[in-house]
């Protein structure tokens, strides 16, 4: 649960999915996996991006450690203890293990990940009790919509 005590209602999830699924899309017209991610504290975006493995020819630039690295400058603080993360797809072991890092207590996603999620479907480092931090996660808002946007984006890729 966000640190403030307020718990956001599903409309204020679908608010912020809605953003992260714009960060996606426009990885997606770069070229980059459409995945985007919006980190949101006391109802304001504090970083948003999608991923830039690509453009940086950085293999960790996924679109959460992106949000991470920008909202721990902002804030001036490695500890993100206020915030939730908005993510299109289920974070993967390295996003799961940097959101237990900066301690983030909420994790909202879009699109499960059966071959790499780590926030329920092939592991849940998110929620490991042996961890010294864990999330509250919601997996599933705007699901169909993220999925759709990653087969179309592969589907293009294997054509060309």
């Amino acid at each position: 649960m966000a640190g403030n005590g307020a718990r956001p209602d599903a409309h204020t999830d679908l608010l912020w999915m809605a953003r992260a699924l714009e960060m996606a899309r426009a990885g997606a017209v770069r070229g980059e996996v459409p995945v985007g991610a919006v980190l949101v504290a006391e109802g304001r975006i504090l970083a948003e991006a999608h991923n830039a493995t690509v453009a940086l020819s950085d293999p960790t630039a996924h679109a959460e450690v992106l949000v991470l690295r920008e909202g721990g400058r902002r804030t001036g603080d490695w500890r993100l203890t206020n915030a939730t993360l908005y993510v299109t797809l289920e974070p993967c072991a390295q996003c799961a293990g940097a959101i237990v890092l900066a301690r983030i207590p909420r994790v909202v996603y879009g699109a499960s990940d059966p071959k790499a999620g780590m926030a329920g479907s092939l592991g849940n480092l998110l929620q490991d009790p042996r961890l010294n931090h864990q999330s509250e996660v919601h997996g599933g808002v705007l699901a169909r919509e993220a999925g759709v946007l990653l087969q179309t984006f592969f589907r293009e890729r294997r054509k060309a």
